[in-house]
């Protein structure tokens, strides 16, 4: 007998599929609030959650209405769509169907290879004339094909049998759900994607792995948001890398194939570069500090612990470190191209001094 036989034969909640997007380079909030319907909404909390656990700009939710999906295992199921605005430009949309399978239809579901894709098509045709509204409340529009997805399955405690009996006699249908993979998992694999969890309570838990999470609860909007945001600076993070690692290239091409010429033609062309990189170098530290910090993570154990979980699995802390050494690498390109134009300056101040001595000593001859 396969482990899910056990299970309730329906499993009920809502699943979750967050889809994150990039626009631009920031968003003024209170101009896209006048644009567009939408309401500002802080950090769900319950009534142990304090207030210093908040995000520092509330983003604008704007709720996109309901769509007809065709999905596997939704085909023509009806799911509602919410898109969360932050103002360092990136967007989440939220795709929530409800749940009412077995549990072997669900990890077919969330196993087959097109049912993500299918969500996230079908999210950005939803978004997308939210994001022309928004186009004048958003600082250098682009709309970035860089894309990340994440399920989350919240399952309504009393169609489990139990936590632990969850975690112990369904553990294969369990690691197959969050690992998105309908085959059968080996016994390391299934320990590896069961490895970081958290309860607060008896009847609750949230296990997160890299592509889902499945969460065990009720009210737990606290959990889903937080979940959210991991995802998002995921993307972010991946964004700035990307665009610091093609900005360094450009740079590098610049100093090779200006390495041979003469320096007193190369100090004038140097200008732009500096302040190209310059630019970035700022604009990358403003929008990494935007990011990383958007959601203060202090007072409350259990949500800090959550979003621990998440970036580890998300690779979050790998992520900064590298931004950080790139940007360590811009900051000495930058020098080296400023000190290449103080030395191309320098030379060609000394050549204008000679010239002009030179034409000195011709005058001085001629006139005597």
């Amino acid at each position: 007998m396969a482990a899910s036989d056990s299970l309730s034969t329906v499993l009920t909640g809502t699943l979750h599929v967050d889809i994150a997007f990039d626009w631009g380079d920031e968003i003024d909030l209170e101009r896209a609030a006048q644009l567009a319907p939408s309401h500002s909404q802080e950090l769900a909390r319950r009534h142990r959650t304090p207030a210093s656990f908040n995000y520092r700009a509330p983003p604008l939710r704007f709720p996109l209405g309901e769509i007809v999906l065709q999905a596997p295992g939704f085909d023509g199921a009806t799911a509602r769509l919410e898109a969360s605005v932050f103002d360092f430009a990136v967007v989440n949309i939220r795709v929530d169907l409800s749940l009412a399978h077995s549990p072997d239809e669900l990890r077919r579901i969330v196993g087959d290879p097109d049912f993500v894709p299918s969500i996230s098509r079908a999210a950005r045709q939803a978004a997308e004339p939210l994001y022309l509204r928004l186009l004048p409340a958003i600082k250098m529009a682009g709309w970035r094909e860089l894309v990340e997805d994440y399920v989350i399955v919240r399952l309504d405690p009393e169609c489990l049998p139990g936590v632990d009996a969850l975690l112990t006699d369904h553990a294969g249908w369990l690691a197959g759900v969050l690992r998105l993979e309908s085959e059968p998992l080996s016994a390391e694999q299934i320990a590896e994607a069961l490895g970081r969890r958290i309860s607060y309570s008896p009847t609750d838990l949230v296990v997160i792995d890299w592509g889902a999470a499945v969460v065990v609860d009720r009210d737990c909007e606290e959990t889903l948001q937080t979940l959210e945001f991991a995802n998002l600076q995921l993307l972010e993070f991946r964004l700035i890398d990307q665009r610091l690692d093609q900005a360094l290239a450009h740079a590098y091409g610049l100093i090779h194939s200006l390495a041979g010429s003469r320096r007193y033609l190369f100090w004038k062309s140097q200008d732009r570069p500096l302040r190209i990189l310059g630019d970035l170098r700022i604009e990358t530290e403003a929008l990494f500090e935007r990011a990383g910090n958007a959601l203060k993570l202090v007072g409350d154990q259990y949500l800090s612990r959550v979003y621990s979980l998440a970036a580890g699995r998300l690779h979050l802390e790998e992520w900064s470190a590298s931004i950080k050494n790139s940007l360590e690498v811009t900051e000495g390109v930058y020098q080296i191209l400023s000190d290449q134009a103080a030395a191309g300056r320098l030379e060609a101040m000394e050549l204008i001094v000679i010239l002009l001595i030179a034409v000195e000593i011709v005058m001085s001859l001629f006139v005597h």
